[in-house]
């Protein structure tokens, strides 16, 4: 159980080509954001589908596998853990990100219908 601690599972939807950077030390990084979709019927009997965006970063060989077969729509399995910082941006403000530090990717092999 000690493993499960901080770890999360997604499958979902690229909403984005992934950013990929490169590090002042040369460590290769890997920005992109996955939608998960809910679907339930509320009160009324009304089919309602909820969209989650989930910010996603990649390092080392799993940046240099999502560079290399991400792309818009490509609906992916992820596997990772949550990672919380924080920074002041240009006003002054307190700015407080959650993002998910993937450590592996399943490709599915569909893309979303438009």
């Amino acid at each position: 159980m000690y493993a499960l601690k901080n770890k999360v599972q997604l499958i979902g939807n690229l909403g984005n080509a992934p950013e990929v950077r490169n590090t002042e030390s040369g460590k290769k990084m890997v920005r992109f954001s996955v939608a998960t979709n809910e679907s339930y019927r509320n009160a009324k009997g009304e089919k309602v589908t909820e969209t989650q965006w989930h910010n996603l970063i990649a390092w080392g060989k799993v940046a240099d596998i999502a560079e290399k077969y991400l792309t818009k729509g490509t609906e992916v399995a992820i596997e990772g853990k949550l990672i919380n910082h924080n920074y002041t941006d240009k006003a002054g403000v307190k700015k407080y990100v959650t993002e998910i530090q993937v450590n592996e990717i399943l490709l599915l092999g569909r893309k979303a219908s438009a």
